[in-house]
């Protein structure tokens, strides 16, 4: 592409409260951030590691280049994330045997013993569940050679709900009355998690962790012959799992996360432009996340956002009256998503991952010295972006076919497959 945006985020340097852009390079377009608590990341060694108050997350998952890390706030209320403890239950436990995705050896053994029955950690954390709250349960496990699987098993207030997981395949062996998922991460270790909502209220629900043989049950007839290693347990009120938190003797929160205020009335074009965005969401939860343009008053601005509709993305253009408005429907938000909406008088233009999915020839745009400023999320700091952020790029003009096709699309295939976690 010939044409230079006025604003490139490319997510590679920053200091504490700073993201900065790569253009323009005067610093007028870096982005404010804030976070006013410690939070983890994952490293370019592939390791989770801690960052100071206000410092952006660069995070590495996957590989390949970071993207900017956003998230709400979250607790983990266990109290002790990487020494979880309570009753055992057909187990023993061996405190510090493994090098944990933090890279010190700080995981724990857990084996089976040869009794008949269940085979678990039953937590002497002290737990409150809410009817029709959503809470998510998660811990990371590592194949031992033993062919045992890892277990997460919880009480919603009204039945047990589980997921067994293969350690040595990375699937969910078998889920009951949950969503369980399992996310690889570096040296063998897999994030295991079952997300639910609670079905009543319980004041102490048991949170458990256990070992499930070859027929993906945690009760069966031990012969001493299965484990896994595990490490970093969390139980938070969220729909689905967020980062990890470390605890040790108390819950702790990470607070939520905020990066806006990029650009300033002469970066902008009122009459014409283009936003494009390299982005994912965390989860499906039909929340609004947003990437704008705007006035700084919430009367005018554009608009990229995950909407609030299953797996749905929404281009919009905001003067006073929607001028334009299409919505797209994804396979998966919480996927790698390229995207440029394209703005000008009586032409707009919705581009996903290289295909035009829509297009108009009617609406205005703005009046002069209008935009002023490029957030993840309102004018307001409502629909804050929470997600991952490969790229935001703006263009003070409006771009060709060619060129809106060339930005959107991936320039391999392995880049391709990256992004849409396919195996190749």
């Amino acid at each position: 592409m010939a044409t230079i945006p006025s604003i490139s985020l490319i997510p590679s340097g920053y200091k504490a409260s700073k993201v900065y852009s790569v253009l323009p390079t005067d610093g007028s377009a870096d982005f404010d951030f804030s976070r006013n608590t410690t939070a983890t990341r994952i490293n370019k060694d592939g390791l989770i590691e801690n960052v100071g108050n206000n410092v952006p997350r660069l995070d590495y998952e996957g590989g390949g280049c970071p993207s900017l890390l956003l998230e709400p706030q979250s607790t983990n209320s266990v109290a002790q994330s990487e020494e979880f403890s309570g009753t055992l239950i057909g187990v023993t436990v061996l405190r510090n045997q493994t090098i944990a995705p933090s890279g010190i050896i700080s995981a724990d053994k857990l084996s089976d013993n040869s009794a008949s029955g269940e085979h678990l950690i039953n937590s002497s954390a002290t737990l409150s569940m809410v009817s029709g709250t959503s809470y998510s349960f998660s811990a990371f496990f590592k194949a031992d050679g033993t062919s045992g699987k890892g277990v997460l098993r919880y009480y919603n207030g009204s039945t047990f709900h589980f997921g067994v997981f293969n350690l040595d395949d990375g699937v969910v062996s078998y889920n009951s009355n949950g969503t369980s998922k399992i996310e690889a991460y570096s040296n063998g270790w897999y994030r295991c998690s079952i997300s639910f909502t609670a079905g009543g209220t319980y004041s102490n629900p048991p949170v458990q962790i256990g070992i499930g043989n070859s027929l993906n049950q945690f009760a069966y007839q031990g012969a001493s012959s299965l484990g896994v290693s595990f490490w970093g347990v969390q139980m938070e009120t969220q729909s689905y799992p967020t980062s990890y938190i470390p605890t040790s003797g108390s819950t702790q929160t990470r607070l939520a996360e905020t990066a806006n205020g990029a650009g300033n009335s002469s970066t902008f074009n009122d009459s014409e432009g283009v936003l494009f965005a390299d982005i994912s969401a965390w989860a499906n939860d039909e929340t609004l996340r947003k990437v704008q343009v705007n006035d700084n008053t919430g009367n005018n601005n554009i608009t990229i956002d995950y909407y609030s509709s299953s797996n749905s993305i929404r281009a919009n253009l905001w003067n006073g009256s929607s001028q334009y408005s299409y919505i797209y429907t994804l396979t998966d938000v919480t996927l790698s998503t390229k995207v440029a909406f394209l703005y000008k008088s009586s032409e707009f233009k919705f581009y996903v991952n290289g295909i035009k999915v829509n297009e108009s020839s009617s609406g205005s745009t703005f009046p002069s010295g209008t935009l002023k400023t490029l957030d993840l999320s309102t004018s307001n700091g409502s629909s804050p972006f929470y997600g991952k952020t490969k790229q935001i790029q703006y263009y003070n003009t409006a771009l060709t076919d060619l060129e809106l096709e060339t930005l959107t699309s991936y320039t391999s295939f392995n880049a391709m497959a990256l992004a849409q976690n396919y195996t190749i």
